[in-house]
Formats: C-alpha cells, structure tokens, sequence
C-alpha cells in the first residue's frame, strides 16, 4: 500500500524501437521464465538510431506510459538508443510525476558493469548504431565505474537494416561487417574486447566472428542484461514482489500484426506468435 493505494502487480515489461529487443527479452525468458512478460515494439517508428534526442526521448516516454497502463511495475529499455538517450530523463524527469513507485532500466549500465572482468587489456571497443556512439553513453558509464579502461567506439548504420530484412547471412553483409570492424581495430589495435551494443547485433554474431581475431572476446548483452535482472529483483524484494509470475508473454506492436510475427520469428527461431496492434500517439 502506498498513501492508501495498492501498489500495481504485474508483468515485466521489455520495450525496443524495433525487433532487437526480443534478443533481451529471449535471455530473461530463459533465465527467469517464471515472470510475466509483455514486449511492446514500436515497430512503426523504428529505427531509432538515426533520431535525434528529443524524438528518442518522447518516443521512449509513450512506451513507457502505456507499459505503465497495462500495470507493468518495472520496465526495461532493451534498446540501446533509448537507454542511452532517454533512460535518464525519464528517470529523473517523469518516473516522479508517472509514479515514483515504478522503475524503468536499460541495458547500458548492466553491459558496462560486467566489462572490468572481461577485458586483459583495458582497451574496450563499441559496435552499435550511430545515435548510440554519438550519446558517448559506452564510454561515459565505463568511465564511472572503470576510470583507467580506454573505449573506443565504432558506429555501424547499416547493421540494423541487414537484419531487419534477414540478410544478416548474405554475402552482401560482409563488407559492412568487415568494414566496421576492421575502422575499430584501425582506431585501437589494443582493443581485447568488444561490446555489441546493439540488440540486433547478436544476429550477426557468426559473421562478425569470421572478421575479429580470436583473442577478441565478443560481449553480446543479452546474458549480462539477464543476470543483472535477476540481481535487481533479489536486491529490491519489494520489486520482486510486484512483478507477477505466471511464465506468460504478451507482444504488443505500433506495426502490423503479420509484419511482426514475420519478423519476429527470425530473432525468437518460433513460429506461431500472437501479436497484438497498439498506437503510442
């Protein structure tokens, strides 16, 4: 009870741009299948990576409303732009008049955190969309937390569209894969590890692997998203207690139904989604 109010219980809710997200919402699924789940894509607007900040953040700031409408006590930002670009704001701007017993996380912290025990070299390299390596967020919450690793990032505009048209493993990809690659390690030839901070990047995974050297590690985020997750919720049992748990997962689209559950079936590997058409305006 907050002020005579009940607290609202409810699913988790996981929101992207676009599809990458489902790459997040994969790994808490299965990790933590016993929560309740709705992923919400504003698949009509997206990409967001190309966006300026004032339409990212209010783009952001619909989704998480209508998250919060449909009774989701956490929210998490599985896009890397809209963490980068509209998680803060919302943090400290809105969450207070929205409903301060709320939370809404992105995936940018919980990726930097896991970083200093990863890298031998302290050299750290960032593949993402250009909105997110202009955001300098990589390097800004690395900082905080490791102030003697040096980051270098690496923008990749066409990644998003080779997976979103499912020609993530087409010869056409290789040249985008290896040009980007090959510009980070150019900038920084002592990088030992590098983030894909894109959702969609993990898709790409076995291309990118033909063209970084093996002594490279590769930090999909997914996993450290997920554990980081868990640890949240074991650390804030008051949390915990609002998110409900009865292994359910709803997808909600601002796109059309087909066009979802065509694409959406690439970055699950399942047939058979159930979709429903929403409008964030």
């Amino acid at each position: 009870m907050k002020n005579g109010e009940l607290l609202h219980t409810g699913p988790i809710g996981v929101f992207d741009s676009g599809y990458g997200g489902l790459t997040i919402l994969e790994k808490f699924r299965e990790q933590m299948p016993e929560y309740d789940y709705i992923y919400l894509g504003d698949n009509a607007r997206t990409p967001y990576g190309t966006r300026s900040f004032e339409v990212v953040y209010e783009f952001t700031l619909q989704a998480v409303r209508k998250l919060f409408e449909l009774d989701c006590p956490l929210v998490i930002l599985a896009c890397n732009t809209a963490s980068a670009k509209a998680l803060r704001s919302i943090q400290q701007i809105n969450l207070p008049q929205l409903d301060a017993s709320r939370r809404v996380l992105g995936v940018i912290r919980p990726t930097a955190e896991c970083i200093g025990q990863l890298t031998q070299s302290s050299h750290v390299g960032i593949l993402a969309t250009t909105g997110t390596i202009h955001s300098e967020s990589y390097p800004l919450e690395i900082r905080k937390l490791f102030p003697n690793i040096t980051v270098t990032g690496e923008a990749c505009p066409m990644w998003v569209p080779l997976v979103e048209n499912n020609e993530f493993n087409s010869p056409g990809a290789d040249y985008f894969v290896q040009k980007h690659i090959k510009n980070l390690l150019q900038k920084d030839p002592l990088i030992d590890s590098i983030i894909l901070g894109c959702t969609h990047y993990p898709l790409l995974l076995e291309k990118i692997k033909q063209f970084i050297p093996s002594h490279i590690r590769i930090i999909a985020q997914g996993d450290y998203v997920a554990q980081s997750l868990q640890d949240y919720l074991r650390r804030h049992p008051e949390m915990n207690e609002r998110c409900s748990t009865n292994g359910t997962c709803r997808f909600l689209t601002t796109e059309s139904k087909a066009k979802f559950e065509e694409s959406a079936s690439i970055f699950l590997r399942q047939d058979q989604i159930k979709v429903e058409s929403i409008s964030l305006e």
